[in-house]
């Protein structure tokens, strides 16, 4: 009777072990089903940076704005596909350290040839707008120009449509942000109203994607803001409301996965595997940083790199150095954490966008740019709250006029900056100033800053 029961017990035990492990397979080869491969081996040439850190992993990240099929309804048809945006995810040797490194699609670079790839053109050595590569040459220029212009060697590839980022955002249940204002565009098809609120993904493709209603109407603006989505979404899957719900956890991974393309080396298994290795990371040590830049003098609208900085942060990169380790005039609030109003208390046309491009050089984040209700102002003013009171002194030390006052009623720790007819201008950015390449980690909260 005992040994009937035995077995009995060892063949049910049985049954539900290979009940679980067929599962896991099934999970694993529908996963596996869902990534779409490009071999861009043959487009890279035989010249390309050393791998200085050898266990360090680069992966490049584009943002696909082609706009056909799924994609239609975002904007009127384009021919071919360009990159909406354009990172450099870095993943230590230890993997106890991550950088995003975001490169301004506005740059103007020098860029490398490119062979033709059946219906792409190629591309011809020329200093050029950094996100031509991709409509070029595709995905494998893109990958070329960026080592080439780095020094940085990439080992993958990652490419997302806007359809492919929507699901993954719905299926985490929406991503958190928190808006300054109301916000109406109808041209990113995005209403939403002020205050902390969790984003559809509808409503965050929108939000990552709208340019001239946030903030001063800029590229770096976007570029911040999609940092600070990525960051918040990011802090969502690493948190207990995904890893520790089952069927949120497929979800998530079952739309990565259909949402993107990659080289074939970035396999599921592989995507396992780095996700394992990193899994004592937390978002603190997600680092985001926006290449170093200026706008260009010679060409209006455009963004040119800011040297030595720019060198600096990529041979860091090559080197598997953290930026934490850069030493200096660090505020106690960064600017990477401080929200600037910009107003133009002047007659003096465009001041206000002046100064906020200024102040966005620096690292602050630009929520507004406007003129002040009554003009002229004789002064310069930074109005603040007392929950932004400890966000002046950093401030206050960029500039070579401006008169800190406390507005008692007020909540927000956003800074309000009046520009009055004493306006002197920033003051000189130090040599050792390395504030710019430190950025932001993943548990920066935009409702705080």
């Amino acid at each position: 009777m005992r040994r009937r029961w035995l077995r009995w017990v060892v063949a049910v035990t049985m049954t539900v072990v290979l009940a679980v492990v067929g599962g896991l397979i099934g999970v694993y080869v529908k996963l596996t089903g869902n990534v779409q491969h490009i071999d861009v081996t043959g487009d890279l040439g035989a010249t390309r940076p050393p791998k200085a850190a050898t266990t360090a992993l680069n992966v490049l990240i584009v943002g696909s704005d082609q706009r056909d099929g799924k994609n239609a309804r975002y904007g009127r048809t384009i021919e071919g596909e360009r990159t909406d945006t354009i990172m450099l995810a870095h993943l230590s040797s230890r993997r106890d350290d991550a950088m995003v490194i975001s490169f301004p699609r506005d740059s103007l670079v020098q860029l490398p040839a490119c062979r033709a790839k059946g219906t792409l053109p190629g591309q011809q050595p020329h200093i050029g707008m950094i996100n031509e590569s991709f409509n070029s040459g595709g995905i494998g220029c893109t990958w070329k120009t960026i080592e080439s212009l780095t020094g940085i060697r990439i080992d993958h590839f990652v490419k997302v449509d806007f359809t492919g980022f929507k699901s993954m955002v719905d299926a985490v249940g929406g991503v958190e942000v928190c808006l300054p204002e109301r916000i109406d565009d109808t041209k990113a098809l995005l209403h939403l109203d002020a205050g902390r609120q969790s984003l559809s993904g509808e409503q965050a493709l929108g939000y990552v994607r709208a340019r001239y209603s946030m903030g001063d109407g800029s590229d770096i603006g976007r570029i911040q803001r999609q940092q600070m989505f990525i960051a918040s979404m990011l802090k969502k899957v690493m948190s207990g409301q995904t890893l520790t719900d089952p069927a949120r956890l497929l979800g998530f991974l079952d739309a990565a996965t259909k949402a993107v393309t990659t080289d074939p080396g970035l396999t599921p298994g592989v995507m396992k595997d780095l996700a394992e290795s990193a899994q004592g990371m937390t978002a603190g040590q997600i680092r985001f940083i926006t290449t170093p830049w200026h706008y260009s003098v010679t060409s209006p609208g455009r963004v040119e790199w800011v040297q030595p900085q720019a060198r600096t942060l990529f041979q860091m990169v090559a080197k598997d150095r953290s930026v934490a380790g850069i030493r200096g005039g660090q505020a106690k609030i960064p600017r990477s954490r401080i929200n600037v109003e910009v107003r133009n208390g002047t007659l003096r046309s465009g001041l206000a966008g002046q100064v906020a491009v200024g102040l966005e050089q620096r690292g602050y984040h630009i929520t507004k740019i406007s003129d002040a209700p009554h003009k002229p102002y004789p002064t310069t003013l930074l109005l603040y709250s007392p929950n932004g009171e400890t966000r002046v002194p950093t401030i206050t030390r960029d500039l070579l006029s401006g008169t800190p006052r406390l507005v008692a009623g007020a909540t927000t720790p956003r800074l309000v900056l009046t520009i009055g007819d004493d306006w002197k201008g920033l003051k000189p950015l130090q040599a050792g100033d390395s504030e710019a390449l430190k950025g932001f980690d993943a548990t920066h909260d935009t409702c705080a800053a």
